[in-house]
């Protein structure tokens, strides 16, 4: 039996229609297998979420909660933290009271509008960050920031909440 150059032609179409219809095993591979590379971003998310918090100043404080929103970040901003115990520190360095405006004016320079952040602990007393807050002011920075926690109560003023049913006894302290 003979074949015609049409059947030929036809038998080796097949053929390749084959080889190239489906998946051969030693073909390559044309995606790019993304799995990896999500998995190596999200460590490495974690990783940052986690080791951003310690990037603040080093002295350890407990900042008071107020409802007032956060500041933007400014570059590498002049901070005096006071401890529970009274200590005052400018930056991570401990100085004491009488050093403080000399410090800070050496650290600032000529500019004293530079912002400058009082992180007081919640529980240091109240004439200590006054004492500090003053000598600030009266050594010409202008720029006095008290920085908090966010999260805290808030400042005494009612959200809307739904109407009291008549003869529904008023709140505790409400008259």
């Amino acid at each position: 039996m003979a074949l015609s150059t049409n059947d030929a032609f036809a038998a080796a179409g097949r053929a390749r229609g084959r080889r190239r219809g489906g998946r051969s095993r030693r073909g390559a591979l044309s995606e790019i297998n993304v799995t990896p590379l999500v998995d190596v971003m999200l460590v490495l998310l974690i990783v940052f979420m986690i080791s951003a918090p310690l990037l603040t100043v080093g002295v350890p404080v407990d900042l008071p909660k107020t409802e007032a929103g956060s500041l933007q970040d400014q570059s590498e901003p002049l901070t005096v933290s006071i401890r529970a115990d009274g200590s005052i520190f400018v930056k991570e360095d401990p100085v004491p009271f009488a050093d403080l405006s000399p410090r800070l004016h050496e650290m600032a320079g000529p500019d004293t509008s530079k912002p400058l952040y009082v992180r007081a602990d919640g529980k240091a007393a109240y004439a200590v960050v006054a004492q500090v807050m003053a000598a600030l002011s009266t050594s010409g920075f202008t720029a006095i920031n008290l920085i908090t926690d966010t999260g805290g109560p808030s400042s005494g003023a009612k959200t809307a909440s739904a109407p009291r049913p008549r003869g529904a006894p008023a709140e505790a302290g409400a008259q």
